[in-house]
């Protein structure tokens, strides 16, 4: 389904996040560890859709359990599609076919690297770099890695979305 991605990451305790991630047709929630620079791996990827690679995956640790998702080029748009594994320590190399498909949705690039954007700079604008570190605990605010896709988000997609005004200020 295209159209209506809405994306949120929150810090929900020391060492949590809760991203949900809903389209006009379903939604998905979970739980993710500091165990992995998890929101930092998600800009990456995202922001690798811009240049030759065609397919990423980002893995969220829940502990013990593993979420994947796969983010594949089709075109403008992007093919999402999570998987879930019951333990990470056994489904760290598994193919995604082993997991369990839990959410799945077609998307516009520009979409997801604007919803993807303006969450993280939602973290970063309620915790600050610092206030960030002292909840996730393990790693820094990805802010290099949120500057390279509001940078590539700002040069490449002619954003359709209202009041896209993705900067460090917004």
């Amino acid at each position: 389904m295209t159209g209506d991605l809405r994306f949120s990451w929150e810090l929900s305790g020391s060492g949590w996040a809760t991203y949900r991630i809903a389209d006009g047709g379903s939604e998905r929630t979970d739980i993710v560890s500091y165990c992995t620079d998890a929101l930092s791996d998600l800009l990456h990827a995202v922001a690798k859709l811009y240049g030759a690679a065609d397919s990423q995956r980002v893995s969220f640790d829940l502990e013990p359990a593993e979420v994947r998702w796969r983010l594949r080029s089709q075109g403008t748009d992007v093919e999402i599609i999570i998987y879930r594994f019951p333990d990470t320590s056994t489904s760290w190399n598994a193919p995604d076919d082993e997991g369990t498909r839990c959410w799945h949705s077609t998307q516009p690039r520009s979409t997801l690297s604007h919803v993807v954007t303006k969450a993280a700079e939602t973290v970063l604008r309620t915790h600050g770099e610092a206030g960030y570190l002292e909840k996730w605990r393990q790693h820094s605010f990805p802010s290099s890695a949120l500057d390279t896709l509001r940078r590539l988000h700002q040069q490449d997609d002619e954003c359709r979305h209202e009041n896209c005004q993705v900067s460090a200020n917004s």
